[in-house]
């Protein structure tokens, strides 16, 4: 795999990590940048451990990524999708907050799962550590700054429009969790 083939990768890979940036930062109240940068290299680690997870550990994980991927991805999604749905109605700010280690995690995680099952086609594609490192790079590199673009993206459109958007940003995060499942 050359380096174009692994940022095409690492892009297609961050996609939901944007949107879930960008749907998870609409109500953040102060935009500091050391969250910023937690966010954005928590969400990188995960999403880069997991990738390399599935290559080094393919051959085991296959059988059980393949069939609970999907619905992992789903569950997750739509708990965070769920907990902006209900902050946007209630005006709970305790339910989900993108700040705190416990949002950073859940949303590093829903959108990390497919990484670990590329991972594993990685792995089954005999690629050697010297063919798998530009990947593990470029996907560290690319999710990283789709969190500080979706983080930035997502106070700016909070700012304008309120709980209505963090209400839409849950359906949108629902949806594309539903979308796993099929």
């Amino acid at each position: 795999m050359n380096i174009l083939e692994s940022i095409l990768l690492a892009v297609s890979l961050c996609a939901d990590c944007f949107a879930v940036s960008l749907c998870s930062s609409i109500t953040l109240k102060n935009l500091k940048w050391t969250t910023v940068l937690k966010v954005a290299l928590s969400f990188a680690v995960i999403q880069s451990a997991l990738l390399w997870a599935g290559w080094a550990f393919g051959s085991l994980l296959a059988s059980y990524v393949i069939k609970i991927s999907h619905i992992l991805g789903f569950l997750l999604l739509l708990y965070v999708g769920g907990s902006m749905i209900w902050e946007g109605i209630k005006g709970d700010e305790d339910v989900r907050d993108l700040s705190a280690w416990k949002g950073i995690i859940i949303g590093g995680l829903a959108t990390s799962i497919d990484a670990l099952a590329v991972g594993v086609a990685q792995s089954f594609a005999d690629q050697s550590p010297a063919d798998f490192i530009p990947l593990l790079v470029s996907v560290f590199v690319v999710t990283a700054l789709s969190a500080i673009l979706g983080i930035c993206g997502g106070k700016a459109i909070g700012k304008r429009t309120g709980p209505l958007a963090e209400i839409i940003g849950g359906c949108v995060l629902i949806g594309i969790g539903i979308s796993l499942l099929f």
